[in-house]
């Protein structure tokens, strides 16, 4: 057969698509995440630097400031935490799929064959560390915790007195509630609920969390999509109150 596929769609849309989507969150997310400023804008801190484990991050009272490295740290401190949620998404199952068709051509689409003339699947390194996906989970976890805990920080207003509520707390539970359902709806979720059971009739506990977990999985990819909008949202709306562009919003 002369042609490399038979496909007479659009079929180099969604990948397009995919790869577009992905680069403006790098190109975004670096750029937030090398300025060093305008993260925080009481109660609200960005999700780019929590916790903030340097000297240099900016008081945040009650706040999760860390100060685990010192004034010799003089890059900016979300490069210190994004590796976790970084690697969690670049390890992820349907992110790899994504970033694969969609930088690597590899394969482009379903029935399209890929340019690349030999595949060595993922058994050889960088792409062997694929398998530390499980791993990037539990830090995962501990993050989601974290961005949690500034959920709650944020039903405070700029004096620090509890019981208030402004726009960016709604922009902050949307947020931390995509991240939990992205987090929990991962593959890796679903095998530690559920795997290396022989009888699920003997684990009733685990049977049922691991069909929650299955329906989450099964939106996967839209869950995957709406956090990493979400997260640069609320990003975005820490950095415009900090920089002053608008007075956030009370409703108590």
């Amino acid at each position: 057969m002369p042609q490399r596929h038979l496909r007479v769609d659009r079929w180099w849309l969604p990948p397009a698509a995919t790869a577009a989507g992905l680069l403006a969150f790098i190109v975004y997310s670096t750029w937030r995440a090398f300025a060093n400023a305008d993260y925080y804008a009481a109660p609200y801190v960005s999700p780019f630097y929590s916790p903030c484990l340097a000297e240099s991050c900016v008081p945040m009272k009650g706040g999760p400031n860390w100060e685990i490295f010192g004034s010799w740290w003089g890059l900016s401190p979300a490069l210190l935490i994004l590796i976790f949620p970084l690697g969690f998404r670049l390890t992820c199952y349907y992110y790899r799929k994504a970033y694969y068709r969609g930088f690597w051509a590899s394969p482009p689409a379903c029935a399209v064959a890929e340019p690349h003339a030999k595949y060595s699947g993922e058994t050889r390194f960088p792409l062997i560390l694929q398998n530390l996906h499980r791993y990037f989970f539990y830090a995962a976890l501990l993050v989601a915790v974290i961005l949690t805990w500034d959920t709650a920080l944020a039903f405070r207003n700029a004096d620090y007195e509890w019981g208030h509520m402004g726009l960016g707390t709604l922009v902050f539970v949307a947020n931390i509630v995509l991240i939990w359902l992205y987090t929990l709806s991962c593959h890796s979720c679903r095998h530690i609920v559920g795997g290396r059971l022989k009888h699920f009739s003997k684990h009733p506990v685990r049977y049922r969390m691991w069909g929650w977990v299955g329906k989450l999985n099964a939106r996967h990819m839209l869950l995957a999509w709406a956090s990493l909008i979400s997260v640069a949202l609320a990003d975005l709306y820490v950095y415009l109150l900090a920089i002053g562009a608008f007075d956030d919003p009370r409703f108590f």
